[in-house]
C-alpha cells in the first residue's frame, strides 16, 4: 500500500506533513516528501488517499486479558480482593477452551478497531487465544497464567506441560507475530519455590516474564507481612523475576527504593490508569518513574475492569492524571504519552523492529480520520492526538503490512459471529454460576 500525501507522526514524534508512506509485504520500504517512482508506487500496490488523515504507529498494549471480554460489565463496584475473589474467579472456572478462542477474537477485532496490533497477554487456554490472534492478523506475547498456593512446584502443575507446548508449537509462529513469555500471576498467588521454578525457567530459555505487581495498597503491606518486610518489587528481585526481561503490569504502590529497583533491572512497567481507577486501586506514579529512568509503557488491562480496549482512552488518562494528582501542569508530555503507548509498548514485547514509522520498520500504522471538529484547529497536531483524539477516529488498522481493519470492515474474521458468540457464552456462563 502507498499512503499519498499524508500527515505523519515520524519515527522522533515529530509532526509532518504532505508525505508519502510506501509498504512493501511486511515492511515500510518508502518515506518522502512526494511520490516514489512508478516502478516502486508499482510493487506497493492500492495507494491511499492522505486528505485529512494522519498517519501514525499503531498501538502495543502491555497488559491485556484478552477474553475476559466474556466479563465485561460482570462484575462492578468492587474493590480488586472482592472483585477477583466473589466476582472474576468463580466466572473464570466456568470458561471453556473454545470460550476463550472467541472471547480473544472478538477482544482482537475491538482492538485492530481502536488502532491496536499487539497485546501482552496473561490468563488461560493460550493456544486457543493464539489461534483467535493468528486468525485476526494481529500480534501477540501470550503467557499461560501461573497460579500456585501451598508447596506446589512448577513440575507439578498441568501449566509445566501446557507452557512447553505453546514453546513448542507456537513460539515465534505466525513470521514472529506470536511470541511465548513466562508468568506469574502475582505475589499472593504464587509460593516462593513456583516463582523461583518460573524465573529459573524463563532464564535458561531466554524467555520474557509478565507478572502483576503491587496493584492495590492491601497486596502491598500483606506482601511486606509474608516476606519480612520486603515489597512486591524487593520480593520479586530477590527471587530473580527481573534477572531478565520483564514487565510488571500496574506498580501502583510503589515507593522510591521499588521505583530505583524498576530502573536499576531495566523492568517495563505496564500503567493501567482507566483499569486501576474504575477498581478504586489508587494511581501509579508515572512521572516519578518516567523521572527516575522507569520504562513506562501502557495497557488496557481487561475488559472487566476497563471496560474496553481504547488505548488512546489510555493514553489521555495516563497524560492527565498525574498533572492533576500533583498539581503541575508541566508533567508528562504528549511525545512521552505517545511513546509510552507505541514505541516503548512494543519495546516491553521484544519487538525491536516495531512502533515507529522508518524505511525497514515493522508495518504496524494507523490512520487517524483528522477531519472531525475536534481536530480543529491543528496548532498542536500531537496535543490533539492524546487530548482530543479517540479511539473512534481510527479508520486503519495495519498490521506487519495486512490491513486488519478498515472503515467499519474486518478483512481477517467475521465480527458479526464473534459478537453473538460472546454474548450467548456469557449468558450461558452466569446461568451456571
Amino acid at each position: 500500500m502507498l499512503f499519498a500525501n499524508i500527515s505523519i507522526i515520524d519515527k522522533d514524534f515529530s509532526y509532518r506533513e504532505h508525505q508519502w508512506v510506501g509498504v512493501e509485504g511486511s515492511r515500510i520500504t518508502y518515506i518522502g516528501d512526494t511520490a516514489p517512482d512508478e516502478c516502486c508506487a508499482a510493487r506497493m500496490g492500492e495507494v491511499y488517499d492522505g486528505e485529512n488523515k494522519l498517519l501514525m504507529p499503531a498501538f502495543y498494549n502491555a497488559h491485556a486479558h484478552a477474553p475476559m471480554t466474556l466479563l465485561r460489565g460482570y462484575a462492578e463496584n468492587l474493590p480488586l480482593q472482592a472483585w477477583l475473589n466473589d466476582a472474576v474467579f468463580p466466572f473464570e472456572a466456568k470458561i471453556t477452551p473454545e470460550d476463550c478462542y472467541w472471547a480473544a477474537l472478538l477482544s482482537c477485532a475491538e482492538m485492530a478497531r481502536y488502532g491496536v496490533v499487539s497485546f501482552s497477554d496473561m490468563y488461560y487456554h493460550m493456544d486457543q487465544i493464539a489461534q483467535a490472534v493468528i486468525e485476526s492478523g494481529l500480534k501477540i506475547n501470550l503467557s499461560d497464567t501461573l497460579i500456585a498456593f501451598g508447596e506446589t512446584r512448577l513440575k507439578d502443575l498441568p501449566l509445566a506441560q501446557s507452557h512447553n507446548a505453546l514453546i513448542r508449537d507456537l513460539q515465534h509462529a505466525a513470521d514472529g507475530r506470536i511470541v511465548v513469555d513466562c508468568n506469574i500471576h502475582a505475589e499472593y498467588t504464587s509460593n516462593p519455590a513456583a516463582v523461583a521454578d518460573v524465573s529459573e525457567f524463563a532464564h535458561e530459555h531466554d524467555l520474557r516474564i509478565q507478572v502483576h505487581v503491587s496493584e492495590t495498597k492491601l497486596e502491598h503491606e500483606e506482601c511486606k507481612l509474608r516476606h519480612n518486610g520486603l515489597t512486591p518489587v524487593q520480593y520479586f528481585n530477590e527471587m530473580g523475576v527481573f534477572d531478565g526481561p520483564c514487565t510488571a503490569a500496574h506498580c501502583v504502590w510503589v515507593d522510591d527504593d521499588d521505583i530505583d529497583i524498576l530502573a536499576d533491572r531495566g523492568v517495563y512497567v505496564a500503567a493501567n490508569p482507566a483499569s486501576n481507577m474504575k477498581l478504586g486501586s489508587g494511581f501509579a506514579p508515572i512521572a516519578k518513574m518516567l523521572e527516575r529512568g522507569v520504562r513506562v509503557c501502557l495497557g488496557t488491562d481487561g475488559m472487566a475492569s476497563n471496560n474496553n480496549n481504547d488505548m488512546m482512552q489510555d493514553m489521555y488518562l495516563f497524560a492527565l492524571l498525574p498533572k492533576g494528582n500533583l498539581c503541575d501542569p508541566a508533567l508528562i508530555t504528549p511525545q512521552e504519552a505517545l511513546f509510552a503507548a507505541t514505541r516503548q509498548g512494543a519495546l516491553s514485547q521484544g519487538r525491536q523492529d516495531c512502533g515507529f514509522i522508518e524505511v525497514g520498520a515493522r508495518a504496524d500504522l494507523c490512520v487517524l480520520d483528522i477531519s472531525g471538529p475536534s481536530w480543529t484547529p491543528m496548532t498542536n497536531p500531537l496535543v490533539n492526538v492524546v487530548y482530543a483524539g479517540h479511539g473512534s477516529d481510527v479508520c486503519l488498522t495495519m498490521c506487519d503490512g495486512r490491513v486488519v481493519y478498515q472503515e467499519g470492515v474486518w478483512p481477517t474474521l467475521d465480527i458479526e459471529r464473534a459478537k453473538v458468540e460472546v454474548a450467548s457464552r456469557t449468558q450461558r456462563i452466569i446461568s451456571e454460576l
